[in-house]
Order: structure tokens, then sequence, then C-alpha cells
């Protein structure tokens, strides 16, 4: 009986030691200086394709652009989006512009906790120091709201922020921006978009039990399991040529929100239009549906 004792006390005390490990174990890449100037209209730009303005603006509420607040439901709690506006204590009016392309890119806080992967920071790990000063650029045109967003609220073992170390280890993958050979300029732009900044997959692709995109079985072939309940159709090139979209649609689409059947892009869809894609070049959109209507989608 003693010796089972001290094996149960041995394994408890062996656990432990390895929650304080994970705990502790930093993860990022250092703090690296960006040294390149923004520019605040390429920025706000990259910000509209990114979702930013819809993610991090209480519209409902009534909220001010970019002071955060807004509610997403998942299976494992309520997350709120953070404020994002000059406010040096609510905000972002604290931070370097090295932490905030860390934050960006890699998705770690300024000081080095992981932030929930509802950020879609894993679609903006390619985006190049000229890209990220932009941003910065921008948001540094955000008048401060002191307000601060509302704590998350997650169910117990998910609210254990170090939890995310490991999730990141397991499931964390880099975009699919690259260009690839062979393809033409249209086609590797729509790439980068739909891969990166537009993050089309973080909606359109199933998710498993813990959260992760099934990106080799699922990609773009919609999701049942959407915050607040939403379900998103598949997108994948085959389905939508079925279902009659062509680019010229597409891409008309994506600038007014209509359907070539005339209904109306509603609830997180009409957002990203409204928001988003609407403010994006005609060349960009056209990109976009090129990318996704083509058989080498995915690629």
């Amino acid at each position: 009986m003693r010796r089972f004792i001290r094996l149960g006390l041995a394994g408890a005390v062996a656990a432990a030691v390895g929650l304080a490990a994970v705990a502790a174990w930093p993860i990022g890449q250092p703090l690296a200086t960006l040294d390149v100037t923004g520019d605040p209209d390429r920025g706000a730009y990259l910000a509209r394709a990114s979702g930013c303005i819809a993610c991090h603006t209480d519209f409902a509420g009534g909220g001010a652009p970019l002071a955060g607040g807004v509610a997403l439901d998942t299976p494992f709690g309520t997350l709120y989006s953070p404020n994002l506006t000059t406010d040096p204590e609510y905000g972002i009016g604290g931070w370097t512009g090295a932490e905030f392309a860390r934050a960006v890119r890699e998705g770690v806080s300024p000081d080095g906790k992981p932030y929930y992967p509802a950020f879609t920071y894993p679609f903006y790990a390619t985006f190049t120091d000229q890209e990220i000063a932009d941003l910065w650029a921008a948001f540094q045109t955000v008048p401060p709201v002191a307000l601060a967003s509302k704590q998350h609220d997650m169910v117990f073992p998910f609210n254990q922020r170090w939890g995310l170390k490991l999730w990141r280890a397991a499931f964390l993958e880099p975009p699919r921006t690259d260009p690839v050979a062979g393809m033409n300029a249209t086609w590797n732009r729509g790439r980068a978009l739909v891969e990166g900044a537009t993050h089309c997959a973080a909606c359109h692709t199933g998710r498993n039990l813990a959260g992760a995109r099934k990106s080799d079985t699922e990609h773009f072939r919609g999701s049942d399991a959407l915050p607040g309940g939403e379900k998103a159709p598949a997108i994948d090139h085959q389905t939508l040529r079925e279902r009659g979209w062509n680019v010229q649609s597409l891409a008309y689409a994506l600038r007014t929100g209509i359907t070539p059947e005339g209904d109306a892009f509603g609830g997180a869809m009409g957002e990203v239009v409204l928001y988003g894609t609407a403010f994006l070049t005609e060349a960009d959109r056209e990109a976009i549906a090129t990318y996704l209507l083509d058989a080498h989608e995915g690629g």
C-alpha cells in the first residue's frame, strides 16, 4: 500500500512539474524592430481585407470603431474581441510596433501569452514587415476609446491559457499563401488573399473536437459549427460551379452581397461584405473569385 501511495505521489509531482514547465514555456519569436515606414492608407485597406473592423466593432451595441466587445459564442465558452483603439490602458496605445507585429503574425500578446485561435493570426503569419508596418500606421490613426472589452467566459479547462501552448504545438499550421509556379498573377493574388488576409477557411472549413481546422480533408467544404450557431456553406471550386457561380457573379457578390439568384448574404457573410470585401478593388475581388473557382484551388 505504501508503495502505491509513493507511486501516486511521484506521479502527481511529475504531473505538477510538467504543467509548470508548459506554463513557463515561452512561445513566439524574440521581438524585432520594424525598420520600414508604414502607409496608413495601405494599412486601412489591409485591415478591411483582414476583417478587423467587423470583428472588433460592436455595431449591434452601438460601439465605437475597433473598440472591441463583440461576442463569439464557441463550444468552449464565449470570447470577446479586444479593444484595438489607441487607448493606452484598454487598447493598444501602449504597445510597440514590434509587439503588434508579434501579436498579428504569431498570436502572442505583449506579455508573452497565447491568444485564442478565434483570433485569425494563423492566416497572417506571412504578412511582410511592410504590411505589418502599414497596419500599424493605420491603427495609429484610430481615436482612443477608454473602454475595456468584456472578460472571456471560457469553461474549464479552456480558461487556462497555458493550455493553448499545447494546442499550438498540435494544430497550428502555416497559411497556404506562397505563389504557385505556373499560375498567373491574378490567381496567385487571389491565393494570397483567400488563404491569408481574408481567411476564408476560418469559417468555410470544418473543425475537429479541439476546434482546429480539418484542412487536409475539409478545406473549403463548409462548416456547421460557427460561433453563435451559424453555418458556412462549402466554397470549394466544384461546389461553387455546381451552384452556378462564375468569376463575374462571385466578384459582384463580394462587392454587393447579392447572389446570382437575387438573394442577399446574411449573418457573418453579410458583415464580411459590408465591412470588408466591398472596400476592396475590383481587381482583388476578381482575384479572389478566380482562385476560388479554379480547379487548382488549395493546391
